[in-house]
């Protein structure tokens, strides 16, 4: 049983949450998550760089001049990548690196990924996280009260434009919501920031799929 303090936004400690490892898969699947982080990182990548082979450059496709007999060594086309303005040999082409997971998989490394940062006091409960207006300052200043000085992932319920709008200028700061996290984020940084309704719904065994 893990107990995570639940803090207010001066950093004072208001709550207490118990937190059952089982809940969250009862010990962590390192094989599951990096596969996971590998798709994560697949995912990321544009596939879109390309050159042109001999069958997309300009030019004839005759034989630039006989086979023999003319004491020059043997050419084809204007096109091969032997001549100047010719074809790319092994041209690059737009490739598609994108993989994928069963969803139950994705959930089991979604929470070994949590119970990993749980395991290494690397979560954070907040009770919440609300602003009359968009201020960076005022959150900035809430990771201060809260100790966090490493790159860190915000996790709330739902959507707020407004905390959104305070977190995006932080460096090393994103925001989630709980229904949209996944291990590859989870693991990316290294601290976890949670309002206690957000984390809750992350120990709800009916999740929502991702």
């Amino acid at each position: 049983m893990i107990t995570l303090s639940v803090y207010n936004k001066e950093g004072k400690e208001v709550d207490s949450l118990k937190v059952n490892e089982d809940t969250f898969g009862g010990r962590v699947r390192y094989s599951l998550l990096k596969q996971a982080i590998v798709m994560y990182h697949a995912n990321k990548r544009v596939g879109t760089a390309a050159t042109k082979n001999r069958s997309l450059v300009e030019g004839s496709t005759r034989k630039l001049y006989a086979q023999k007999h003319t004491g020059n060594a043997r050419a084809g086309t204007i096109r091969t990548g032997k001549r100047r303005g010719g074809g790319v040999t092994f041209a690059k082409v737009a490739r598609d690196f994108s993989k994928s997971m069963p969803k139950k998989q994705k959930q089991l490394a979604r929470d070994s990924a949590i119970l990993a940062k749980l395991q290494s006091n690397n979560v954070v409960l907040i009770d919440q996280l609300k602003f009359d207006k968009p201020k960076t300052k005022d959150f900035a200043a809430i990771l201060e009260n809260l100790k966090i000085d490493r790159s860190c992932l915000v996790v709330v319920g739902d959507r707020d434009n407004t905390v959104w709008k305070s977190v995006r200028n932080i460096p090393k700061v994103s925001m989630q919501i709980a229904a949209e996290s996944n291990a590859g984020d989870i693991c990316k940084y290294a601290k976890m920031l949670c309002t206690k309704d957000a984390f809750m719904s992350l120990m709800n065994k009916d999740k929502e799929s991702e």
